[in-house]
């Protein structure tokens, strides 16, 4: 079987790779068709621009550790932080199921089921996506209520997302998926589901969600807009990265491509221009993704022989 996974998890790597491609060879295109040169670009407000942006992804990445632990299983940290970045990637794939194939392949072992970190990660991912789409629609209903459809598409996309979080209502969805045929005790996982963690998922996501809005502001600092520091700014670079991220997530296009442009363009274009707010987006995307690309690497070359893994936890 070694052979078959290997060729498995080969495939996967090409699928990947082949949406990355796609992915960055549109941004450039787009970059090029508005005539930008990298020399109007101030850099080191990029590189702070893709740190702001990991940073607000280790949230996530904590829920989700958080979430595994309380339906009974024991990751390390270093196995779900390499997992959820290296999986991160997969949202390039049409479709974005490979998100879940490639965390749950990589964190699966004899003390975490195969099922339930599948399950894992719907936790996570239908939190995250229901804290940004409550955060933009609150802060897009109390400052900018001129973007009515707007306002109305966060509304929705938070409860088409954010109710099935709810715990009772998860387990139910769980059950009647048939979940409990491939993992028998996934009842005895479920019930680890509490509102005391989902709270914690909410709270600590929704600072998460800020960063990414801090990551938004830098960009457009670094193609020259002119935005301040300041509460009013940072609601709207907020609301818009939130937005654009959730409506990209449920277009089930790799990547959220074009959606998360469209919703970046649309917010920004009145206040910085609509030169500005369209070379920003595209921009946004391809500092997200090269910081993806990086600490991805960087985390899966980062492993140890299972044995020096299972000591280290032992000795804690």
């Amino acid at each position: 079987m070694r052979w078959v996974k290997n060729l498995v998890r080969g495939a996967l790597l090409v699928l990947v790779t082949i949406g990355i491609w796609r992915t960055v060879g549109r941004a450039i295109d787009d970059l090029q068709d508005r005539g930008f040169e990298l020399a109007q670009i101030r850099p080191g407000y990029l590189l702070a621009a893709g740190f702001c942006y990991l940073v607000g992804l280790l949230p996530s990445w904590w829920f989700w550790h958080r979430t595994l632990q309380a339906m009974g299983q024991r990751p390390g940290c270093r196995e779900t932080l390499r997992a959820f970045f290296v999986g991160h990637l997969g949202k390039y794939v049409p479709g974005k199921a490979l998100v879940i194939v490639l965390r749950t392949d990589l964190v699966r072992s004899h003390r975490v089921s195969t099922s339930v970190a599948a399950t894992s990660v719907f936790v996570e991912t239908l939190t995250m996506m229901g804290v940004g789409a409550f955060l933009a629609a609150a802060l897009l209903a109390a400052l900018f209520r001129e973007h009515v459809w707007l306002i109305g598409l966060a509304i929705g996309l938070m409860v088409a997302i954010g109710v099935p979080t709810l715990p009772p209502i998860f387990r139910m969805i769980v059950r009647l998926v048939g979940v409990r045929r491939i993992e028998p005790d996934i009842d005895a996982a479920l019930a680890g589901l509490d509102y005391r963690l989902m709270s914690f998922g909410w709270i600590t996501m929704a600072a998460g969600w800020w960063m990414l809005g801090v990551s938004l502001w830098l960009v457009l600092q670094a193609v020259g807009a002119s935005i301040a520091f300041t509460p009013y700014e940072l609601s709207l670079v907020t609301a818009c990265a939130a937005l654009a991220v959730v409506a990209g997530f449920l277009s089930l296009l790799p990547g959220g491509i074009g959606i998360r442009e469209l919703v970046v363009m649309t917010l920004l274009a009145e206040p910085f221009g609509a030169g500005a707010a369209a070379i920003s987006a595209i921009l946004l995307r391809l500092v997200w993704l090269l910081g993806e690309l990086i600490l991805a690497g960087a985390l899966y070359a980062w492993r140890l022989p299972a044995e020096q893994v299972e000591m280290q936890e032992s000795t804690g």
